[in-house]
């Protein structure tokens, strides 16, 4: 498995609303609103790098709220 943390900025006022709908998405771990220069920071894995590619692609991005990702791979999990 491999599995990544996704840095998300959300719109102005959106971060728990943004958080809320990431940590329904089949794949996510976690998902929690934060602060500083990312809203929200989601743990998420797949089988592989290019379905972890998927999965933030097709799904995460597509969350309403959501202006920009940023997905850091785990090296050693």
């Amino acid at each position: 498995m491999v599995q990544a943390y996704i840095l998300i900025q959300a719109d102005l006022g959106q971060a728990t609303a943004v958080a809320a709908a990431v940590r329904e998405i089949p794949g996510v771990l976690s998902s929690e609103d934060v602060t500083g220069p990312y809203d929200v920071i989601a743990r998420a894995e797949a089988e592989t790098l290019d379905k972890l590619g998927s999965l933030v692609v097709a799904k995460i991005q597509e969350a309403p709220g959501i202006m920009r990702t940023l997905t850091c791979t785990v090296v050693h999990p």
